[in-house]
């Protein structure tokens, strides 16, 4: 059993350890290079609280790193980009929504609207489809219970305006006659 207070992992960041930690998280997530970069500045501010280490010597040791990962291709912003993209359009995610997710990334705008007009490929409207992605995971619109649609029709345009979708496009998917309808019309059919 370890002591009370003692951290796993712990000890003083090194060259190699911020190497391995490098390659323990990109082997767990998909990052860009800045969000890369982020985590591993906070493992070197954390050491050099707890231990003393260099703190300049490890931000310097973090941008060499990132940089060797990024020419090796380990870390590819646009690649991360147009992989979340696609995941977060999936799931119902806006343009609008996707494009803050991925600025919060450190994806700069060049890739992110590259990463934007690869979802044409994924549906015909891709807002549209995204929209309804949303409402059926969400249980609204046409998918709500009969009865209970008009009385929600507010909060269920709310919802799909929170969530970065234009008027146009919630009014579409929240007024659909049925979901099939609106499925079919998503897909392009």
């Amino acid at each position: 059993m370890k002591p009370p207070g003692r951290r796993r992992g712990g000890g003083p960041v090194t060259a190699e350890t911020l190497h391995d930690q490098a390659l323990r998280y990109l082997a767990r997530f998909s990052s860009s290079a800045a969000n890369l970069r982020r985590v591993l500045r906070r493992k070197v501010e954390r050491s050099a609280e707890l231990y003393g280490t260099d703190r300049d010597a490890g931000l310097a040791e973090v941008e060499r790193l990132v940089a060797r990962l990024t020419a090796s291709g380990a870390v590819d912003d646009g690649r991360f980009a147009e992989g979340r993209a696609a995941s977060l359009f999936r799931r119902g995610a806006s343009r609008r929504a996707i494009a803050a997710t991925l600025a919060a990334k450190g994806v700069d705008g060049a890739q992110i609207e590259t990463a934007l007009a690869g979802l044409g490929e994924l549906a015909a409207d891709p807002e549209l489809a995204a929209a309804v992605a949303y409402a059926r995971r969400r249980r609204i619109g046409p998918w709500r219970a009969g009865d209970a649609r008009a009385a929600w029709r507010g909060k269920d345009l709310a919802a799909l305006a929170r969530a970065g979708f234009a008027l146009g496009i919630a009014r579409r998917v929240i007024e659909a006659d049925s979901a099939e309808a609106l499925l079919a019309e998503a897909e392009g059919g």
